[in-house]
């Protein structure tokens, strides 16, 4: 026995050795691609197996300032919210709260006529011919209110609720946010309960989630990433929006600690179960059976052991980018502050040395800040 430990306790400071070299070749990875890219700021995040394997950040959150880029800074997730209010859905409709195929009448009794019949799979899956910002045309309701009221998702409707739609409900793919805004107003009726006690009784305290929030307007918000674009070869600040009113959209804000949680639970079906989850990365097809690329709230392609299931983000000059290998048990989270900035190329520059994770190797959670 004695032997044994002996032993042990000498690998270890070769696996702490190992890790390290590890995550440095990750660093230099990140950091090659973004000179590349020229990006001011950027946060990643590696689930692997359980765990989130590794986060660190790079940069700067604020350029002008030069305060540097940390795992508590805080993102816009654009479209990452997607994601999030999906899986609330998914979460009633598991429990037998929401009929996923019911029309949205169900839910919301005073839905105008013509999208009484949308379904809210239709919604989740952008085939309910519901406008996208310029494609359509959008139309505010003669009750369009004051923008205080918006942090209730009843109230977002009105900006675009009396819109024609582009196509009919399950005929064609068409991605919208208005649909999704749409989706969180049914969610919060579904739920009975507000969305924003929703997503923190089944969502944020269920996984631990602490910086997850609107993207609400109040000044010198702490740890928030400003946005910028390279003009001339030197950054300059975008406009802040807020963006509270998308909701599930394109509202949330998160930093990279929380938004990897997020994806490790995404990934290991902690939020909802198995055949719900299967449900949810099952690619849906229209009317006539064409198969489209989005499941239920991410976007789905390969199968098997090769399923990969992701989502990506941007507002106001800030990208983030989830993708997940399920079956294989890793994914990678991906936050920049940069309008130009790919994530993808971030996330393919991380794999690119990520050449272990065919085998079921554990690591420590690692945070570093710059």
């Amino acid at each position: 026995m004695k032997t044994i430990i002996f032993l042990l306790l000498n690998l270890l400071p070769i696996a702490v050795v190992a890790e390290t070299s590890l995550h440095q070749s990750i660093d230099s990875a990140v950091n090659a691609e973004m000179e590349k890219q020229e990006i001011v700021g950027a946060a990643i995040g590696i689930v692997h197996q359980d765990q989130i394997f590794y986060t660190n950040s790079y940069g700067y959150a604020d350029f002008d300032s030069k305060l540097p880029m940390t795992d508590k800074t805080i993102f816009k997730l654009g479209s990452n919210s997607k994601p999030i209010i999906a899986m609330a859905a998914m979460q009633l409709a598991e429990n037998g709260k929401l009929n996923l195929d019911e029309p949205i009448e169900t839910y919301l009794p005073n839905t105008p006529s013509h999208l009484k019949h949308i379904s809210t799979r239709q919604l989740l899956s952008h085939q309910s011919g519901i406008p996208h910002y310029e494609k359509g045309k959008a139309i505010p309701a003669p009750q369009a209110t004051l923008s205080v009221n918006e942090l209730n998702p009843a109230h977002s409707l009105y900006r675009f609720i009396d819109s024609p739609l582009i196509f009919d409900p399950g005929t064609k793919i068409g991605y919208s946010s208005y649909a999704y805004i749409l989706l969180t107003a049914i969610v919060q009726a579904a739920g009975k309960e507000g969305i924003a006690q929703q997503l923190n009784s089944r969502i944020e305290r269920s996984i631990g989630l602490e910086s997850l929030q609107l993207d609400i307007p109040f000044k010198n918000q702490k740890n928030l990433a400003k946005g910028y674009v390279i003009k001339d070869g030197q950054p300059t600040q975008t406009i802040d929006t807020p963006h509270f009113w998308k909701h599930g959209a394109g509202g949330y804000n998160s930093n990279i600690k929380d938004l990897t949680r997020f994806a490790l639970a995404l990934m290991n079906k902690e939020l909802i179960g198995e055949e719900t989850s299967t449900k949810m990365w099952t690619r849906q097809k229209t009317n006539n059976g064409r198969l489209s690329t989005f499941g239920l709230g991410v976007i789905v392609s390969g199968n098997g052991k090769s399923l990969k299931i992701s989502h990506r983000g941007s507002q106001d000059g800030i990208h983030s980018r989830i993708v997940l290998f399920p079956n294989q048990k890793h994914g990678v989270v991906v936050m920049c502050n940069t309008e130009d900035c790919k994530p993808g190329k971030i996330s393919a520059a991380i794999y690119s040395q990520l050449k272990w994770l065919e085998k079921p190797v554990r690591g420590r959670l690692a945070r570093r800040h710059r």
